[in-house]
């Protein structure tokens, strides 16, 4: 009652030993699969780790940097100030490692909250903090006023330029653990089953058990079975390429550490901006 491994000489199989012969070459090409792709998803998830790693010591760095020169030299109002440079960076962060947040409104948002901050402290400086409402007035009205000239839209074009390449590439290398997951747990199809079975184990039931099949035929079931896959290739060229100039692009005087580590130079001359202009700026508000 043999399904596969039929012969016309005795055999020592019963049809118990023969799906046990079946699940044990499945399990083989398996684990042949794992072991090759095994260095490859190593290699990927070791640098997205990697580069995971690293941006997120570069927000650290980029807020340090900021709050530094906010205490440095706007230390009457660095408490408040830092507070949304803090908010700013976690949305930064969160962007980075691919939330849906929009950089371009969260520059918005930094630069509209830092507003009533820089004008209670720097702009119009008075024996008490402007209230409440008249804060939230100014915040609203930021992008009217334009305080801080043409440094927010810099920053967001900035932000964006730089920081997208970089989410994209670590995005790209997850996608390429999960591709190499796929692979590694595929389903064979019955025919393939059978000829993994053929190839690999039903000459044990013959008392054959040192004998190997020759390489012709062993390759012949191999692509069979992974025809399939093999489909993969052209897309995964595609991919490696896509990864090389995504690396490019995170590269230079547009990369996200050369951003990131400047960014406080930029609040410096949105700051320098509102204090030249204060008496202006006044009559505005």
């Amino acid at each position: 009652d043999l399904q596969v491994c039929t012969s016309k000489n005795p055999t020592c199989c019963t049809k118990k030993m023969e799906e046990r012969y079946q699940t044990a070459a499945k399990q083989d090409i398996q684990q042949v699969l794992q072991t090759s792709s095994a260095t490859l998803k190593f290699l990927i998830s070791h640098n997205a780790a990697a580069f995971q790693e690293t941006f997120e010591m570069l927000i650290r760095l980029a807020e340090n940097y900021t709050s530094t020169l906010l205490c440095n030299v706007y230390r009457n109002m660095a408490a408040e100030a830092t507070v949304r440079v803090q908010e700013f960076f976690t949305d930064v962060g969160l962007f980075l490692f691919g939330t849906d947040v929009s950089m371009e409104e969260s520059v918005n948002t930094f630069f509209d909250t830092l507003f009533p901050v820089v004008y209670n402290h720097v702009i119009n400086p008075g024996p008490t903090d402007i209230s409440l409402e008249y804060a939230e007035c100014l915040r609203v009205a930021r992008r009217d006023i334009r305080p801080f000239g043409n440094v927010p839209r810099k920053a967001k074009g900035q932000m964006v330029w730089s920081l997208l390449p970089s989410r994209t590439f670590l995005q790209a290398l997850n996608l390429g653990i999960e591709v190499i997951n796929t692979t590694d747990h595929l389903h064979f199809s019955k025919d393939c089953s059978k000829a993994l079975l053929r190839m690999q184990y039903c000459p044990h039931c013959q008392g054959l058990t040192l004998s190997k099949p020759c390489m012709g035929y062993c390759l012949n079931i191999v692509r069979g079975c992974l025809a399939d896959i093999a489909e993969l290739d052209l897309h995964w060229r595609g991919y490696i390429q896509s990864l090389e100039e995504l690396s490019g692009a995170m590269s230079g005087a547009h990369g996200i550490e050369h951003l990131l580590l400047n960014f406080h130079l930029l609040v410096n001359d949105a700051l320098l901006q509102a204090r030249i202009n204060g008496p202006q700026l006044s009559e505005q508000v």
